[in-house]
């Protein structure tokens, strides 16, 4: 299977560019589950759209600090190319901001957290079950975010919900699947994410509260989630 990962992280800084970029990261947890499916990485945040007929079996759209609330080009651009996606039934995940993305180009609604930014590893429940994939009742996954969906799409139904997060991840049809979590993320990527988000989110890093910040993650039963789910789609 061919997927398109369609990039949106603006994060230029200097720790961004000593870690590997959203599309290998995306690339490596596919590949957890599936080793010989293969990615094409396009870069939307700097216009780099992949043509409708490039040949791939279903898309990802990955994380950003961005908002789907901005009025930047290639958000206005990556918004209707998800209705023309959802319109030909074409498998999609969206990750994040890819989850907002989605429920806004949908006729969802996005918002602020009630609470302020929320980074960690955190517990997400199982509010209703994935019909391709047995999932256990609780899930801990890596979280790092401001804004979250706080209306669905019509038709849409949501699958998981974490602390003050209750639509952590929702999906639409056989062919769209969201999730506002980072199962992209390895354990040490995310610890090394926290230590550099310590300082500027004011993140309470002594002991006791650092290893639940960076707690081992279901990265792993995430991979073969997504990947059952794109089989699912392909299969119809």
């Amino acid at each position: 299977m061919h997927l398109a990962i369609l990039m949106t992280n603006t994060d230029e800084s200097a720790f961004a560019q000593a870690h590997p970029k959203d599309g290998d990261k995306f690339t490596d947890f596919i590949r957890l589950a599936r080793p010989d499916w293969t990615t094409g990485i396009h870069g939307v945040k700097d216009g780099n759209f992949p043509d409708a007929d490039a040949g791939f079996d279903g898309v990802i759209i990955t994380g950003s600090p961005a908002s789907v609330h901005s009025d930047a080009p290639w958000v206005t651009r990556l918004l209707e190319l998800i209705r023309d996606l959802h319109a030909a039934r074409a498998p999609i995940l969206g990750v994040c901001f890819g989850h907002h993305a989605i429920a806004t180009a949908l006729g969802g609604a996005v918002a602020r957290n009630p609470g302020g930014w929320v980074h960690g590893t955190v517990p997400v429940d199982l509010i209703s079950t994935l019909p391709f994939a047995p999932l256990p009742p609780r899930l801990h996954l890596c979280a790092s975010h401001s804004e979250q969906v706080s209306a669905l799409p019509d038709g849409a139904r949501t699958w998981s919900a974490s602390p003050d997060c209750p639509i952590a991840g929702f999906t639409l049809g056989r062919h769209v699947l969201t999730t506002q979590h980072h199962p992209e993320m390895s354990d040490a990527y995310f610890f090394a994410l926290t230590e550099e988000l310590a300082e500027p989110l004011r993140l309470d890093l002594a002991p006791n509260t650092r290893a639940t910040n960076a707690m081992p993650s279901d990265q792993m039963l995430m991979a073969e989630t997504v990947a059952l789910f794109f089989e699912a789609a392909r299969d119809g």
